[in-house]
Formats: structure tokens, sequence, C-alpha cells
């Protein structure tokens, strides 16, 4: 069974942060990743940056379009996760845009995945349709997981497909706009939030975007699996350092 799937088995709220690889600086990455499953961190997800990020607000545009500037390429990330399963344990998921995959090669990105250690991928402008017709046999081949986003605006009958060909979660975005921290969620999301949850959908959900402390941590994982944080997590690296993860991960999971 992937580490996804077993990690979705847990009864508890999940919590996963993304950070961008090869930011701050761009030897990072790894340390970033010890000291978030060191600090209680559910499952991670590491951005390989883009440079035309369609669906990350500021923090993260900034962060990837200085990781680029540092030196991060997707061979350069492989290399730096080559030994990561002898020290950590909890799923690992690459979140990052098609193109960079297509350079690389699908079939080839999937079998390096596969070798490093990597559980699954996040890829937004991979519409499900594309993946489940041209892409979905290889991606099973490496054992990986392909988690598709999901809108307020999303219909019924969408994610029922999208939940059809995933075998992983559901990420489902809070809101239809960029990556972001919000001060809470409205009455707007916690009544698409119940949608979701009255769909009874085979593949647990895990809320993205506007996440960032622990009140919109337990708002969001009220009506679903976990929560997932970004752009407040960059955002406090680039403020505190990352000498200061742990802070940052218990003021969440206080």
């Amino acid at each position: 069974m992937n580490r996804i799937q077993t990690k979705l088995e847990e009864d508890k709220k999940l919590l996963s942060i993304y950070f961008t690889a090869g930011y701050p600086n761009l030897d990072d990455t790894t340390k970033i990743i010890h000291d978030l499953e060191k600090s209680g961190v559910d499952m991670i997800e590491i951005g390989l940056p883009f440079s035309d990020p369609l669906a990350d607000g500021p923090t993260i545009q900034d962060s990837s379009t200085q990781a680029l500037k540092n030196g991060m390429t997707t061979e350069v990330l492989f290399n730096q996760l080559k030994n990561i399963r002898k020290s950590v344990n909890i799923p690992l998921i690459i979140m990052g845009y098609f193109n960079p995959m297509l350079q690389y090669g699908v079939e080839d990105f999937c079998k390096k995945c596969q070798e490093i250690g990597i559980d699954g991928l996040i890829i937004p402008d991979l519409p499900v349709d594309v993946y489940h017709e041209e892409y979905k046999a290889i991606f099973d081949s490496y054992g990986l997981i392909n988690v598709f986003l999901i809108t307020p605006q999303t219909s019924d009958e969408r994610i029922r497909f999208i939940d059809s060909v995933s075998d992983g979660f559901i990420y489902m975005v809070s809101s239809a706009s960029t990556t972001g921290a919000k001060s809470g969620f409205g009455n707007e999301q916690t009544e698409y939030f119940k949608r979701i949850d009255n769909l009874n959908l085979k593949n647990p959900q895990i809320v993205g975007f506007g996440i960032s402390n622990n009140r919109t941590f337990k708002a969001a994982t009220t009506y679903a699996k976990g929560a997932i944080i970004g752009s407040a997590f960059v955002k406090h690296v680039t403020n505190e350092g990352i000498e200061t993860i742990p802070n940052f991960v218990n003021s969440i999971l206080k």
C-alpha cells in the first residue's frame, strides 16, 4: 500500500505542509523535510518551482522565483532527494506544473519518483481527462498517486469522475482564487465543505488554500480529513528562518 493510503487510514486529522524546494537556500530542501517530520507533520508537499505558476499566490510565486535563481531544477531536486528514504518515513508528494515533467519525460519522471520514494504528485494544470486517457497507466505502474484539485465551482459530476480515477485523496481548494492565507472561512466555504461531505466520496478530502493557523486548520478539518498549509509556512520560513519550523507546526497543532 502507498504511504499516502496508509496515512489516510490513521484515526486523526492530517496536517500537510507545502514548501518550495530550493528555498530559502538551494540546499535547504532535505533539512526542511526532516524538521517537518520531526515536528509532527503527517505529509509533505515538495514544490517544484516553475516560472509561470498559475495557481500560486504572491508568497509562493516569490519563493519559486528565488528557488529558480538559486539553481533549483528537476534534476537538482531528484539528486537532493536520492537518499531521503533512509531517514524519512512520512508520505512525500511533489507538487509542480506539467511542463517540466513533459520536458523531463513523463515516464522517466515517474520512474525517478519511484526510485527515490516519492508517493504522489499534484499537477494543477494536468486535466483529469487527459491524465485518465494518457498517463494513468504510467503513474499506476510506478506506484504513484495523482492528486486532483476541486474548487467550489467544480460540478458534482466532475467531482465524481475525479473521485472515480483517484486512489488517494482529493485536494479540496477552499476558494476559487490563488493560494494565500485567509483570516477565516465564511458561510460560502462552509456550505461548500458540507456539500462535498454529503457526496460521500470514496476518497477523503484534504483542504488547501487559506489555512494559516490553528483556527483555520480546525475549521477546514471539521468536514475534511486534513488540511494543507503552504503560503503561511513559506512566509514563516522567509521571516523567521528554517530553524523555527517546530514553532510553526506547534502553533497549528496546539
